[in-house]
């Protein structure tokens, strides 16, 4: 069962009109998310609309995705492999496909989902996820990609290419793909999940914050 990080029980009508006081003296405090199975981009249909989340499958916890905060710490970088796509530095950051090897490097194991997604709801029982934004301290940037093997990209922030920018995927799939970043810096990554039910498109988009250190 997946438990909501904003799930929460408040006994008596005094207590919860204290907390509802602090909570809105209180700005909320992003969760930091470093290491562990993550599905970040996770999709859920309830009945009416799509929605994004961020799953910590180690806790089974749900986040908003402005609720938490990603972490790829120095530890995750890396001899660059030498796609063209990565840029000609000589080290990349990467959260990598391999479970086993995400664990060995402490850092995320970082997942793309459609496992809340049944059969017979969106047509061709599919939905697709495209890359619709990503900035570096604020700045459009072009130092994020998706690939998996050997440089196969799904997706790339590079502007001057209109490709590896939309993904379709199966409902009901697990997905994990090597996360590259190319400079150290506070990245905002803008996802949508798209799909169609009953002829008509529905669509949810979310921004996901990635701290990458130096």
């Amino acid at each position: 069962m997946r438990i909501s990080a904003r799930t929460f029980s408040l006994a008596g009508t005094a207590a919860a009109a204290l907390a509802v006081t602090a909570l809105a003296a209180t700005p909320a405090v992003a969760a930091t998310l470093t290491s562990g199975h993550v599905d970040v981009v996770d999709s859920e249909w309830d009945g009416s609309a799509l929605h994004l989340h961020v799953h910590d499958e180690e806790t089974d916890t749900e986040y908003e995705p402005s609720d938490v905060v990603l972490s790829v710490p120095a530890a995750a970088k890396v001899a660059n492999p030498g796609y063209g796509f990565l840029g000609s530095g000589s080290e990349v950051w990467l959260l990598p496909e391999d479970q086993a090897t995400a664990h060995a490097r402490g850092v995320l194991f970082a997942g793309f989902s459609t496992e809340a997604l049944t059969t017979g709801v969106f047509a061709g029982d599919s939905v697709s996820y495209s890359l619709v934004g990503a900035t570096r301290d604020g700045a459009a940037t072009e130092d994020f990609s998706v690939y998996v093997g050997s440089g196969t990209r799904w997706y790339d922030s590079n502007t001057a290419t209109t490709s590896y920018k939309s993904k379709a995927f199966p409902v009901g799939a697990h997905n994990h793909a090597n996360w590259a970043f190319e400079e150290s810096g506070t990245y905002e990554l803008t996802f949508r999940v798209s799909g169609t039910v009953a002829g008509a498109v529905k669509t949810a988009t979310e921004t996901y914050t990635v701290v990458v250190s130096s």
